[in-house]
């Protein structure tokens, strides 16, 4: 969440005067760091089983809303703490799915390579 008095994203470079008709062009070339909790379910007091830490950039000049994004996905508990892989991808948040490569890790995931499927949950 970018904001509020926790935010788990922060705005770290961009235009800070940039002004245009097209509000997702005003954002192109803003750039966030993150640190997200894992949890094992979608209630907001579930389980912490790791951190999604990295950074993203608003990547389209145009009326899709795209993310170009450099996360790790680390791991806290059970028989994964420790292990992290790490993807690296464009986010078209408008698609219900978006499919993201895997492009390494550590630990059990060392050398890991496939795809991760993102659904959002919910928008606040």
């Amino acid at each position: 969440m970018v904001g509020g008095p926790n935010p788990s994203a922060v705005w770290v470079a961009g235009w800070s005067n940039f002004t245009g008709s097209n509000p997702v062009a005003t954002m192109f070339g803003s750039a966030y760091m993150m640190d997200n909790p894992l949890i094992v379910t979608p209630a907001l007091n579930s389980t912490v089983m790791g951190r999604a830490q990295g950074i993203y950039g608003m990547s389209s000049q145009h009326d899709e809303l795209s993310l170009l994004m450099t996360l790790t996905y680390n791991f806290i508990i059970g028989s994964y703490n420790g292990n992290s892989f790490s993807v690296i991808a464009q986010n078209l948040i408008a698609n219900e799915v978006r499919e993201m490569p895997v492009v390494g890790g550590t630990g059990m995931f060392r050398l890991a390579r496939g795809y991760c499927l993102a659904k959002t949950y919910s928008t606040n």
